[in-house]
């Protein structure tokens, strides 16, 4: 498994884009593109991503009422296609320390106030399983609790 786990790092770490799910109000999944997370914590494995976000979008509310989601990174290649999907839960952050460990130079120009802008908060997404595909094969695995 730490074979996987080692290549899902290193395509996350190569991806420009990830798509990220919600549940909405009915049940039914809701998935939009983002920026990559703005920080990934790897020593318990592809484990745990910070997202910046407005606090007022629909997906936060969702989250707010419904924490599972799922994230899924990728890369095209000429010849090879690799992605992995990651399901677990989301957390919506607006504390302060959250919220300036986060904030980069620029942010200003989304949220005018500043670091403190009720309007900015932190998504942090906790992995609990994954599904990692390439060379037309795919393969399932679980971040273990014990890696913590």
């Amino acid at each position: 498994m730490k074979d996987v786990l080692k290549k899902v790092e290193n395509l996350v770490a190569k991806s420009k884009t990830v798509f990220v799910a919600s549940i909405d109000e009915n049940g039914f999944p809701n998935m939009k593109a983002m920026l990559v997370p703005r920080k990934n914590d790897f020593t318990q494995g592809p484990k745990i991503f910070w997202f910046s976000t407005n606090t007022s979008s629909m997906r936060v509310g969702q989250y707010q009422k419904n924490p599972r989601a799922s994230i899924y990174f990728y890369e095209k290649g000429r010849f090879n296609y690799q992605g992995v999907m990651l399901i677990g839960k989301m957390e919506v952050l607006t504390d302060a320390a959250s919220k300036e460990m986060l904030w980069q130079f620029g942010d200003t120009l989304y949220y005018k106030k500043g670091v403190t802008d009720p309007d900015y908060c932190v998504l942090k997404f906790t992995a609990e399983r994954g599904r990692y595909y390439s060379n037309f094969k795919s393969e399932s695995f679980k971040i273990e609790e014990e890696n913590a």
